[in-house]
C-alpha cells in the first residue's frame, strides 16, 4: 500500500484495524485505543469471575493484569512502548538502589504511578508518623514493592492506557483481595480465601458498568455528530477571526469548547467502567446502603457541566490526576503551591506551548475567582432569588473562563494561540490580573481570619481530602 498523504492513519502501532479505521474515517491510533479499551473491558469481566482472589493467587493475578498491559502497549504504540518500559524499568532500579531519604525526588518528571508510589514508600519509610496527615499516613508504604507487584501497579491492563492513577495500597488490596471486603465489612478477616475475600460479600459491579457504558455511548454519539460540526480549529481561521464580530467569536469559541469535552468524558468514563467490571473501584455505600463504585472515577459531568466557581470544575475534571498533583506538590511545597502545582501539571502533560499558556493562565484566574467568591459571596446569600441570580452569574462566568483557559491547551501550537488571545484581546487575563490586584489583600484577610479560626476549633487530626483549593 502506498504511503497516505494522511497523517491521522499512520501510526507506529499495529495497523490491522487500518480498514476499519479508513472505513469509518476515524484516526488509526483512536481506533486502535477504543479496541485495546473495549478488549480490556471484557478481560475485565473474565478477571473478575475467573482469576477473583478466591480462585487465584495474588502472583496469577499481578503477571496476567502486567503482560495484558505490556501488550497492550505494544498494539497501541510498536516501538514506541520500549521507551515506556525502558523508564518503567530504569524508575525500578532507581527506587531499589536510590537513597530512601531522597528516591522521591529522581522520579519526579515520569509518570504518576511511579511518583505516587515513590512519595508513598518515601512516607512509609523515611517520614516519622507526626508527619504525615491522616491520609499519607494510611497510603504510606512501609516496605519497597517487588519486581512482579511494581510491573503489575504501572503497566496493568485496566489503566495502562489512559488511568486513571490510583493508589498503591488500594490497587494492592483488590489484587490480594481485600478491596471490597475493607469498606463492606471492616471486620471480615482471613478465613475466606486471600486477605479475607469473599465472592458472597462482593457486590456486583454490573449496575455501575452498565451505566457507565450508556453514558459512553452518548458522548461517542455526541462526538461523531456535534462534535465534528464545531472544530475548534476554526477559532483562529482567518476568515472566521477577521469577520465575525466579538460577540460571534465568543459564543462559538464557548459551544465548541463544550462541544469538545465529551471526548474526555467518553474516555475517562470508559476507563472507569474498565476498572469496575474487574471488581476494582469499590467505594463502600451511599446514603441509601447502596452499593457505590467511585473510588476510580476520573469525572463528574454533571459538576462539571454546572461549575459556578473554578475550583468546583477542576474539581470534577480528570479528578485523580488532581488528587495526584495534590499529594506530590500542593500539600508538599513549601510556598507558592499554586503556581508550582500548575507549572507541574503543565511539565508533566507535555512540550507543547499550548500546554504552558493553559496552566500559567489558571494562575491568575484561580487567585481572582478566590478573591471575588470570599469578597461577594456573602453579600447574595440573603434570599434564594439572590443566591439564584449569583450562581448564574458565577456559572456564565465560571464556563467563559474555562473557554479561553483551555483554549490554547486544544490548539497546541504558540501561532495558534496568540491568534486567539488577540481576537479575545486578552480579556480575561485582563480582567483577573486587575481583580487579583483589587480584591487579593481583602481576601487575604479574611482568609487568615477563617484558618485562625478553625485553628481554634477544628481537632488537629481532622482529615482534609479535598483538591487543590
Amino acid at each position: 500500500m502506498g504511503e497516505r498523504a494522511d497523517t491521522a492513519f499512520r501510526t507506529t502501532g499495529s495497523e490491522l484495524l487500518l480498514p476499519v479505521s479508513e472505513f469509518f474515517r476515524f484516526p488509526l491510533d483512536q481506533m486502535n485505543f477504543l479496541a485495546c479499551q473495549l478488549f480490556a473491558l471484557a478481560a475485565a469481566f473474565w478477571f473478575r469471575l475467573y482469576l477473583c482472589p478466591g480462585h487465584s493467587n495474588p502472583l496469577i493475578r499481578h503477571a496476567v493484569a502486567t503482560l495484558l498491559g505490556i501488550a497492550f502497549l505494544i498494539f497501541c504504540f510498536g516501538w514506541y512502548s520500549a521507551h515506556i518500559l525502558a523508564v518503567v524499568a530504569a524508575c525500578y532500579l532507581i527506587m531499589l538502589k536510590a537513597d530512601i531519604n531522597n528516591v522521591h525526588k529522581p522520579l519526579m518528571m515520569v509518570t504518576q504511578k511511579v511518583t505516587t508510589l515513590a512519595f508513598q514508600l518515601h512516607d512509609g519509610m523515611c517520614k516519622k508518623s507526626q508527619q504525615l496527615t491522616p491520609e499519607q499516613k494510611r497510603l504510606a508504604i512501609n516496605a519497597r514493592p517487588s519486581l512482579i507487584e511494581y510491573l503489575s501497579y504501572t503497566l496493568n491492563f485496566l489503566s495502562v492506557l489512559v488511568g486513571p492513577c490510583t493508589d498503591y495500597q488500594d490497587y494492592m488490596d483488590f489484587i490480594e483481595g481485600r478491596h471490597v471486603s475493607r469498606r463492606l465489612q471492616p471486620h471480615c478477616h482471613a478465613g475466606n480465601g486471600y486477605g479475607g475475600y469473599s465472592r458472597k460479600l462482593e457486590p456486583s459491579p454490573l449496575g455501575a458498568v452498565c451505566r457507565k457504558l450508556l453514558i459512553c455511548l452518548v458522548c461517542m454519539l455526541f462526538h461523531l455528530t456535534v462534535t465534528r460540526s464545531l472544530p475548534v480549529a476554526y477559532n483562529v481561521d482567518p476568515g472566521f477571526v477577521s469577520s465575525a464580530s466579538f460577540l460571534s467569536r465568543l459564543a462559538y469559541a464557548f459551544f465548541s469548547i463544550q462541544a469538545a469535552r465529551p471526548k474526555f468524558y467518553f474516555a475517562w468514563t470508559l476507563a472507569e467502567a474498565v476498572h469496575n467490571a474487574a471488581g476494582y473501584g469499590f467505594s463502600g455505600t451511599d446514603a441509601s446502603g447502596k452499593p457505590a463504585w467511585e473510588l476510580v472515577s476520573n469525572v463528574n459531568i454533571l459538576g462539571i457541566e454546572t461549575a459556578t466557581s473554578v475550583k468546583a470544575f477542576i474539581d470534577n475534571w480528570n479528578i485523580r490526576t488532581g488528587v495526584w498533583l495534590k499529594a506530590v506538590c500542593y500539600d508538599r511545597a513549601p510556598r507558592q503551591r499554586l503556581a508550582l502545582t500548575f507549572l507541574l501539571s503543565a511539565l508533566w502533560h507535555g512540550a507543547y506551548p499550548g500546554y504552558y499558556f493553559t496552566f500559567i493562565t489558571a494562575i491568575p484566574i484561580t487567585i481572582a475567582a478566590r478573591a471575588v467568591r470570599r469578597s461577594v459571596r456573602h453579600l447574595f446569600l440573603g434570599s434564594d432569588g439572590l443566591k439564584l441570580g449569583y450562581d448564574v452569574i458565577t456559572w456564565a462566568a465560571t464556563q467563559l473562563a474555562i473557554c479561553y483557559t483551555v483554549m490554547p491547551f486544544l490548539l497546541l501550537a504558540l501561532e495558534s494561540t496568540m491568534i486567539y488571545y488577540r481576537s479575545m484581546y486578552f480579556y480575561v487575563h485582563i480582567i483577573s490580573i486587575l481583580a487579583a490586584i483589587a480584591l487579593y489583600p481583602k481576601h487575604r484577610a479574611a482568609s487568615s481570619a477563617s484558618s485562625s479560626a478553625s485553628s481554634r476549633s477544628v481537632p488537629a487530626h481532622s482529615n482534609n481530602n479535598h483538591k487543590v483549593d
